[in-house]
């Protein structure tokens, strides 16, 4: 998912019953002199997507829930979350980008991989997806790409590995058929 689309989440985008989160909209700020407000934006594309999630992702979900309605307790009398956001700050508001990137720093740091940034992370996730067997449709449609193509081109290099790989097992495959031929001819 994109950072806008995360940020953009909100509760009823969650399907608790099936692991999934519709992908509807997208947290834009404006940029206009004296107006930094933000407001929700169509997704890119403006095609809404069903995202399937693991299960440790809705337990996170579900925590979330949980600890954002412990904040609004909290901060009942000036709690403002109009939108109903999954992820606010502490008063209901929509986190700033730059809080949103330090804290992500922070912990990409602890993870030993601080010099990422939030779009490469949008890359790393599709490379793992691809070469543990998932189908270039399957990665279009969670990373939100336009078509199968696009995906297909930016992961140009991820298919010349797979394709390696291919060739790998189909080598190791042709010397596991040629040893059981030359068992048989010992019979």
């Amino acid at each position: 998912m994109r950072q806008a689309e995360i940020l953009g989440l909100c509760w009823h985008d969650i399907d608790w019953e099936n692991g999934c989160i519709y992908i509807r909209n997208q947290l834009q700020q404006r940029q206009v002199r004296g107006d930094f407000s933000y407001y929700l934006a169509p997704p890119k594309e403006g095609k809404e997507r069903r995202v399937i999630l693991a299960d440790s992702t809705m337990q996170v979900l579900r925590e979330q829930k949980s600890l954002q309605e412990h904040m609004r307790k909290i901060a009942e009398p000036v709690w403002d979350n109009p939108w109903n956001l999954v992820f606010t700050n502490d008063f209901g508001k929509p986190p700033s980008r730059r809080t949103v990137y330090k804290h992500l720093k922070r912990v990409l740091r602890s993870c030993g991989t601080g010099d990422r940034s939030f779009h490469s992370l949008r890359h790393s996730f599709a490379t793992i997806c691809l070469e543990n067997g998932d189908d270039i449709k399957t990665v279009q449609a969670n990373l939100g790409h336009y078509a199968a193509s696009f995906t297909l081109k930016t992961y140009a290099h991820v298919s010349d590995r797979m394709q390696q790989n291919s060739a790998a097992r189909m080598e190791k495959l042709i010397q596991s058929l040629s040893q059981t031929d030359q068992t048989d001819d010992k019979d």
